[in-house]
């Protein structure tokens, strides 16, 4: 019976202790170099009676792989939980196991080569990681950017008014970094602006109880907020036309799965075999929005499947866009520069975060 491999929230907490106390990067954790523990006698000439399929052939043998990612509710979480429910890494020869993080723990873990493989590699956090010496790649794209404001005051209608106002936002994030270009872009002066910062998980009760006069927040918390269709609170749109205006492309990479170059370079099959997996993921995920979204809440401890379905089945939102970093270069070229514009970097990253390059 298919199963899911999640492994317990709870680790995390033990595991971020141990790496405290010792200070060791304990070396790689990935499948490929799991000590196995199952029976590995290979002769089939012992197991015809039970390994062997109808045609006398042996079944293929899956190529496990451990890939670190956060924790639900999470965009990094969402295609994860389709593809263990749905079984699609064994369609293209992998035994995934997903291992769920907070984003603090997800960030020392793959940072220090614990887990090759990260399913919540925003874009501009790997970049800013191999400027700082960790030698990682953006091996493909899933979700394009959306970030979401929403105004408890009838005196912000658009960004533009944001100033001498107060706002709530995760100002760690990379998604609120993203959200401070479009309002510089659109002649905000963020220095005028009251903001609090808050995490993730407070910003949609910041707006449900009017506590600022705006919250930026984003998926799945916005889907979530807005169903609620509450009196007091009005979605004020970014204004995304002028990132097309500014770079010359459409295309807005945002989050999708990293690696550690030495990883790839001794994996290259799995690592295409990955990006397929997520493929064929994302396109039953959007041809199937309400079985995808019952998927997700349930792996979400949700029960809005409502907002789910609806989230999925727009993708405005979602952005759900599986692409290969070699086939977006323009547009992680666009997010570089626009970093640069808000002094996330202090100059554009190399390209070589594209695995070709």
């Amino acid at each position: 019976m298919r199963h899911q491999k999640f492994m317990a929230a709870a680790a995390a907490s033990a595991l971020a202790l141990t790496l405290a106390a010792c200070n060791d990067d304990g070396g790689t954790t990935d499948g490929d170099d799991t000590p196995d523990t199952t029976d590995t006698d290979t002769d089939t000439d012992t197991d015809t009676d039970t390994d062997e399929g109808d045609d006398g052939a042996a079944p293929e043998e899956l190529t496990e792989l451990e890939i670190v990612g956060f924790q639900h509710p999470s965009l990094g979480a969402f295609l994860p939980s389709v593809i263990m429910a749905e079984g699609f890494d064994e369609e293209h020869g992998l035994d995934i196991t997903f291992v769920e993080r907070p984003p603090d723990v997800y960030n020392q873990e793959f940072t220090v080569g614990q887990y090759q493989i990260g399913a919540s590699g925003s874009l501009m956090s790997e970049a800013r990681r191999l400027d700082q010496g960790v030698d990682v790649v953006y091996l493909f794209n899933v979700h394009d950017y959306w970030g979401g404001l929403v105004s408890t005051t009838d005196e912000i209608t658009d960004i533009t008014d944001l100033e001498g106002h107060t706002l709530s936002g995760a100002t760690s994030s990379t998604n609120y970094a993203m959200f401070l270009w479009f309002a510089q872009a659109a002649g905000v002066n963020m220095d005028n602006v009251g903001v609090e910062v808050h995490d993730t998980g407070a910003l949609g009760s910041q707006a449900q109880t009017g506590r600022t006069d705006a919250v930026q927040l984003w998926e799945p918390a916005y889907a979530n907020l807005m169903s609620q269709e509450l009196d007091n609170v009005t979605d004020i749109p970014l204004p995304f036309e002028l990132w097309e205006e500014e770079f010359g492309t459409s295309d807005i990479p945002f989050l999708g799965v990293a690696v550690h170059r030495a990883w790839l370079d001794d994996h290259a099959d799995e690592a295409e075999a990955l990006q397929r997996v997520y493929e064929d993921a994302a396109e039953w995920t959007l041809a199937n929005p309400e079985a995808a979204a019952e998927i997700i809440a349930e792996a979400m401890g949700s029960d809005n499947v409502e907002a789910l379905t609806g989230l999925i089945a727009d993708n405005d939102r979602l952005g759900l866009n599986v692409r290969p970093a070699s086939e977006i270069e323009e547009g992680i070229q666009a997010v570089f520069d626009a970093g640069v514009d808000i002094d996330y970097f202090d100059t554009a990253p190399s390209l070589t975060l594209i695995p070709e390059n």
